[in-house]
């Protein structure tokens, strides 16, 4: 088996119509449009298929259902230390590719493994062991009650933009026991990093704010996350502090961000197109059920690094090249048949399996559920602007993801307005990051500076 630096690091089978074939691309429009087809064609040919995640970012994805499980759940084989990846060591990857914020190495229980990754993920579960289920939707409401106030004037909005995208990152703000300027910096380095957007300057503004928020929390502990963390028992350094913070930013904002846009799409949809009101009937905790089966938010993603040479299935994985998981494909595999039938909670791998699955299920299930019963029930007679087939969905390889989500409705009277609300631009549409309301990454001269999101509602609770 070929292992030179040039080598591919998948292996068809003999006699496959892929053998050969140059990998897809995974980050384009194209693929965005409809990644199903591209599934299914994958699925045709065998197991899993070469992969391209970006320029010159080459990877195998998984795409059965079985063959996920036998991955996932056997660490002994297939490592999640990103420090393995040849590629990355012998300088074959960008070193600004777009997604090695998503993938490269760092001091998480996300890219360990064994006694380490037991110890961090210890620390990890049983701070978020802590949250108390109440006060963590009384969070949730407080928030979407802020951001819907922002728009609710209008009569229309991006639901995406203006409230899914937002809400997370406020909500671990709060989580986290962030003060209004750290807070601020946090959520939009995140948000940078999400859209990929100059991710070297994001991730150095990001990296900062987090080890300033940790040294406050050492001065000043608190009842957050943050807190928690430093006083476990497990005696984490500043560093795997920051980099827990990191993972938990990472594995919560996104992902619920598109649970969340998904869920309130589906709900909102109807086969008569545009301004449509929600007439199906459909339960949250349904639409939800059917999100994490049919277009889960991260769609490929757990990257592991087969210790050695591996067969699966008449597949070669090479050893020390990145072979991901297609939640979203193994999802879809026909040998689920009776599961989606009944969209059987059990059987789906939207929260991965093994021993990385994911640690905050039940919390995320929590805040989308909120999230969408709140808006739903402040802006009862919620339609899409524009017909379902016309929504947009954002390239990128490892996540399902909308552009926007345009609805309309009756404009009504803000509840809460403040003057330092008030300073805060209301988009009409999917914000960047250079238009988060802060302070631009340049450090502006402090009278330019504008209230961000965080700082803004801080000064409408006071919480």
């Amino acid at each position: 088996m070929d292992s030179s630096p040039g080598s591919t690091p998948y292996s068809a089978p003999t006699g496959c119509p892929m053998r050969g074939e140059r990998q897809t691309s995974l980050y384009g429009p194209e693929f965005a449009s409809d990644p199903q087809r591209v599934y299914d064609a994958f699925r045709a040919h065998g197991l899993a298929a070469p992969i391209e995640l970006a320029p010159g970012v080459e990877a195998t994805l998984v795409v059965q259902h079985e063959a996920a499980l036998r991955v996932l759940q056997n660490p002994s084989f297939f490592a999640r230390d990103a420090r393995r990846w040849a590629a990355l060591r012998e300088g074959r990857v960008p070193l600004d590719s777009p997604v090695l914020p998503m993938m490269a190495y760092r001091p998480n229980c996300l890219f360990t493994d064994g006694t380490e990754h037991l110890r961090l993920r210890k620390a990890v579960t049983e701070s978020l062991g802590r949250l108390n289920t109440t006060r963590l939707s009384r969070d949730v409401e407080r928030i979407a009650d802020y951001l819907i106030d922002q728009f609710i004037e209008r009569g229309s909005a991006d639901l995406l933009g203006d409230y899914a995208k937002l809400l997370p990152l406020l909500l671990f703000n709060q989580l986290f026991g962030c003060p209004g300027d750290i807070g601020d910096r946090l959520t939009r380095s995140m948000s940078a990093i999400f859209d990929g957007e100059d991710v070297l300057r994001a991730n150095a503004e990001l990296t900062e704010c987090l080890m300033e928020l940790v040294a406050l929390k050492r001065r000043q502990p608190g009842e957050d996350i943050t807190s928690w963390l430093i006083q476990h028992p497990a005696g984490l350094r500043d560093e795997e502090l920051k980099d827990q913070l990191v993972m938990l930013m990472g594995a919560g904002v996104e992902p619920e961000r598109n649970l969340i846009a998904n869920a309130l799409l589906l709900m909102l949809s109807s086969d008569t197109g545009v301004a449509q009101r929600r007439g199906t009937g459909m339960l949250v905790e349904d639409a939800l059920d059917d999100v994490l089966w049919n277009n889960p938010p991260i769609a490929n993603y757990a990257t592991h690094y087969p210790v050695q040479d591996i067969d699966l299935g008449g597949v070669t994985l090479k050893a020390d090249t990145p072979v991901l998981i297609s939640f979203a494909a193994a999802n879809s595999d026909p040998a689920l048949t009776d599961a989606r039938q009944t969209l059987s909670k059990g059987a789906h791998l939207a929260w991965g399996a093994g021993p990385h699955v994911c640690p905050a299920k039940s919390p995320a299930q929590l805040i989308a559920l909120t999230a969408i019963e709140k808006i739903l029930n402040t802006v009862p007679d919620l339609a899409l602007a524009v017909p379902p087939s016309a929504v947009e969905w954002r390239p990128g390889p490892f996540h399902r993801a909308l552009v926007s989500l345009p609805v309309i409705f009756s404009a009504a009277p803000a509840r809460r307005t403040t003057a330092s609300a008030a300073q805060s631009p209301v988009p009409s549409r999917n914000i960047t990051p250079d238009e988060m309301p802060a302070a631009h990454y340049d450090h502006a001269e402090p009278q330019k500076k504008t209230k961000g999101w965080w700082s803004s509602f801080l000064d409408v609770f006071r919480v």
